[in-house]
């Protein structure tokens, strides 16, 4: 399905730093808790992803990671997620972040 141009430019993608990671043992499949900020603008943001397969919390400690900040705020469990990672999803929901080749500013717009 096709999206016209006006359509992609309503996903507000920003990079953001993730400054907190904790185990979510209430989440009703393996995921952490994440604390990201996405800078002086739109500020630090809950989220939680369901990346144990692939990711230890210390690797994911400081990190830039790719995320929508437009989206609802949605109750998991006992959270309020209001941001949503991107990665991309393999087989048996094997998720692999997308990655920057270098360090920048956090709250830039991806785009």
């Amino acid at each position: 399905m096709e999206i016209s141009w006006k359509d992609f430019e309503k996903v507000e993608m920003r990079i953001g730093t993730i400054t907190e990671v904790s185990d979510f043992p209430e989440a009703k499949n393996p995921a952490y808790k994440m604390v990201i900020d996405f800078g002086s603008v739109i500020g630090q943001r809950k989220t939680s992803a369901q990346i144990t397969k692939r990711y230890k919390k210390e690797d994911l400690l400081n990190r830039q990671i790719v995320a929508v900040v437009n989206f609802p705020k949605k109750q998991i469990a006992n959270i309020m997620s209001e941001c949503l990672v991107l990665g991309a999803v393999g087989k048996e929901n094997d998720i692999v972040l997308l990655n920057l080749d270098f360090r920048v500013e956090n709250g830039l717009r991806v785009g």
